[in-house]
């Protein structure tokens, strides 16, 4: 029987044998598989409970060796791969420099960093933009014993004992680095250096080398599938391709199976345009788990998404062509290919007889499959890929083209442009599929076309035809596609209005209600409350026109007036049918918001939206309605006015120092509408320090320094921008502004006072994204009036 060390009692002698023991079980697992990347992704959540750790990064040099990028992070927000420099601006980054192990108590304490070098520092801007606080840190460096190479560093990060690591983790991260130096020296001794993916071709004389060099330069030049080229022009036979992706990927080839079935079970939360971004697909589940088909199996595997759709499931990559990958999606989701390029669709219509007038609504029965047909169903498939909200088809008179447009991101961009001769056919193609009179010109019209008929894409368009001069008809169709809620933490309410705003539709009744104009996602926000309102003891009706987003657990109606059944019928019948929860599309007549407060002072919690410019607005709107101030004073929970800006690319926005004068000219804008407050009429100038010192707290890194963003503009985005941010003004209804509803005050008046209750204008709340990087000033201006 062994002796018990002097220095320690027996509970610390078991503790590290126990953790070396389970320690051994890791690195046995590493030594025992070629693919050190997958088998660390697959035993990220072990390292991290053998050590006691809430999260770890692994990082490798990269291939300029001034430099380290992640290749395995666990936790949240985890997508977006991390590059840091090797140097001491981060403590990864100087571990990588000095190779020296280094354990943290706290990264945020800048004494203790300089105490292990004077120029180190902690990147706090990751835990500022996922929300996560960082405290503990424990690395240490990968380095190859026989060369003295660094190959990376593991990043131990937050004990969850809330202390310093120990001794024994720092013996262990050292084991384990050396594990991993192996293992990697091992995989990294291959005989030749493969460049590219293709490079297996020429190994296998499939093609010389200068082939493919002029190959990859062709397809540069043209912006073309490398793949393509080397099949169209070269004739390199697609297996030949397979196994070269194979051979660089070290996994499988898989090529496309004409006899496979569709696994309708894994494709169940997958969307088309989903795999067709990110290329990778679930093909099969077997022995050797589910079978993941991609294009690039080591980028899919590094983000780690798989995970996240396929929770504890043990999965097998597999690699396709690009074009094999097609091929896959269209056996699956249906194929989209026939429908040909816009190019040689106008191409075909170009051909027709411009002199000869106008095509007639006869002429559609032998067109029925022509390439107008083929057009409109284009149309509206690449307006949905290119994530448009709206299509704008404007006809102009005499021989002049029609043009098409897209709204994407809130601004209209050019599409196409159709011979005039084919105005009245694409018109009436149109009013045909949403089942409108054909014949009838000089009224507007509604429909909606189910796109399900004509096409694979599972989506709803809202129709308006409009007479306009000329003797045309106009036509825009709104994209309803179906979707899921967001869920309300990941809306980008700003933490300060979220809290609030939970506070808020928390109450057990009351009236709620979201305001804006129209496309600036009221009906997205509402979902997003009723989500997090939707649990299985709560009763939820809808009334909604149309149904854009669908829910498990609510009970949605879809308003028809033409069969008489508008928001109001709804209301009344909703009363009679057990609610605790009512949302209603939209409160425009009196009738309406009269139900709305009875409902709600009745014991119901109700949610509306209206079409109004801001908070206090809204409330003057409605008691202009002729509403009881004394009962809608009662009722009203809260209103939150909501405006839609451009969102900054993530991939080419520029980082830069904003000058004093700039600073400051946002501080102006900030405090305009703060002037009328209590706090600033006493002293402006401490008022508007007292801000300033908030934006430092919440914005300014180490040195108090600000970091804005310039729209660039990338392959990935248009003009700098990609997406859109919401900018919110939350105004609750406190006693104070109930008491100034009941005593009808001007809208001055009521502002001042939600100011003074912690309310953030829609400017205010757009500067602090702009702060934060979201978005720039110019777009906060742009969708905001004051």
């Amino acid at each position: 029987m062994s002796a018990v060390p002097a220095n320690g009692t027996q509970d610390e002698v078991n503790n590290r044998l126990n953790f070396f023991k389970k320690l051994q079980a890791v690195t046995n697992k590493i030594h025992s598989t070629s693919n050190v990347d997958e088998i660390m992704l697959d035993l990220s959540q072990d390292i991290c409970d053998l050590f006691n750790c809430d999260r770890l990064t692994i990082y490798a040099v990269a291939e300029d060796k001034s430099s380290i990028v992640s290749k395995v992070k666990t936790g949240l927000n985890s997508v977006n791969q991390l590059r840091l420099a090797v140097s001491d601006k981060s403590v990864a980054g100087y571990v990588a420099l000095t190779r020296r192990v280094v354990n943290i108590r706290d990264v945020y304490d800048d004494a203790e960093l300089k105490s292990h070098s004077p120029e180190l520092h902690f990147l706090r801007e990751v835990d500022r933009r996922t929300g996560y606080r960082t405290r503990q840190m424990l690395v240490a460096p990968v380095v190859d014993e026989r060369s003295g190479e660094l190959q990376g560093v593991v990043q131990l990060i937050n004990n969850r004992d809330g202390t310093t690591f120990s001794g024994i983790a720092e013996e262990g991260i050292r084991e384990l680095c050396k594990t991993l130096a192996i293992a990697y020296a091992q995989r990294l001794r291959p005989a030749s250096v493969v460049r590219s993916k293709y490079d297996q071709l020429v190994a296998e004389a499939v093609l010389s080398a200068p082939e493919l060099e002029l190959a990859t330069r062709s397809a540069r030049r043209k912006n073309d599938d490398i793949e393509q080229v080397l099949v169209r022009d070269f004739q390199v036979r697609l297996p030949a391709i397979g196994q070269a992706l194979s051979k660089f990927f070290g996994v499988p080839y898989e090529p496309f199976k004409a006899d496979r079935i569709k696994p309708a079970d894994l494709l169940r939360n997958l969307k088309r345009e989903y795999v067709e971004q990110s290329h990778w697909l679930p093909v099969e589940e077997g022995p050797e788990g589910i079978v993941v088909l991609a294009t690039d199996p080591e980028q899919v595997r590094s983000a780690r998404v798989i995970g996240d759709v396929f929770p504890k499931k043990k999965l097998s990559y597999r690699v396709t062509t690009n074009a094999e990958f097609r091929q896959t999606i269209d056996q699956f989701y249906g194929a989209e290919a026939d429908m040909g390029s816009v190019g040689d669709l106008l191409s075909g219509l170009e051909e027709g007889d411009e002199e000869g007038g106008e095509l007639s609504e006869s002429d559609l029965s032998a067109a029925a499959e022509n390439e107008l047909v083929k057009l409109v169903n284009k149309i509206i498939v690449d307006a949905y890929r290119q994530g448009a909200s709206d299509i704008h088809i404007e006809p102009r008179p005499g021989k002049e083209k029609t043009v098409i447009r897209f709204r994407k991101d809130g601004s209209l961009e050019p599409y196409i442009e159709i011979p005039a001769s084919y105005r009245n056919a694409l018109t009436a193609r149109i009013k045909i599929m949403c089942d409108l009179d054909i014949s009838e010109r000089r009224k507007p019209q509604d429909g909606k076309i189910k796109f399900k008929k004509y096409a694979s894409l599972d989506i709803e368009l809202r129709v308006a035809t409009i007479p306009s001069a000329g003797g045309v008809e106009d036509i825009v169709m709104r994209i309803l596609a179906a979707g899921e809620p967001i869920p309300l933490d990941k809306l980008g309410v700003l933490p300060h209005n979220l809290e609030r705003l939970k506070n808020t539709v928390g109450k057990p009744y009351g009236l709620f209600f979201v305001c804006g104009p129209t496309g600036s996602g009221k009906t997205t926000t509402l979902h997003s409350v009723l989500n997090h309102l939707n649990t299985p003891d709560t009763k939820i009706w809808t009334a909604e026109d149309p149904v854009e987003i669908t829910q498990k657990g609510l009970r949605q109606v879809q308003v028809n007036r033409k069969s008489g059944l508008d928001f109001a019928t709804a209301m009344r019948a909703f009363l009679r049918a057990d609610p605790d929860v009512i949302m209603v599309g939209e409160m425009r007549d009196k009738e309406t918001v009269a139900m709305g407060i009875e409902a709600s002072l009745t014991g119901h919690l109700v949610f509306s939206t209206l079409h109004t410019n801001s908070a206090p607005e809204s409330i003057v709107r409605l008691l202009d309605m002729g509403m009881d101030p004394f009962n809608f004073a009662d009722a009203l929970l809260g209103v939150l006015a909501q405006r839609l800006a451009k969102r900054l690319c993530g991939h080419c926005k520029l980082a830069y120092e904003p000058g004093a004068e700039e600073l400051q000219l946002l501080l102006s804008e900030y405090c305009e509408e703060l002037r009328n407050t209590e706090r600033f009429r006493e002293d402006e100038s401490a008022a508007k320090d007292q801000v300033l010192a908030g934006w430092q707290k919440r914005y300014a890194d180490g040195q108090g320094k600000f970091k804005l963003y310039k729209a660039v503009g990338c392959e990935q985005c248009n003009g700098g921008y990609k997406g859109r941010v919401g900018l919110h003004e939350l105004m609750i209804g406190t006693d104070r502004l109930k008491r100034l509803i009941q005593e009808h005050s001007r809208v001055a008046v009521m502002l001042a006072a939600a100011l003074e209750d912690g309310m953030l204008t829609l400017k205010m709340d757009g500067i602090e994204k702009v702060l934060s990087g979201m978005t720039d000033i110019k777009q906060v201006r742009a969708v905001c009036i004051k």
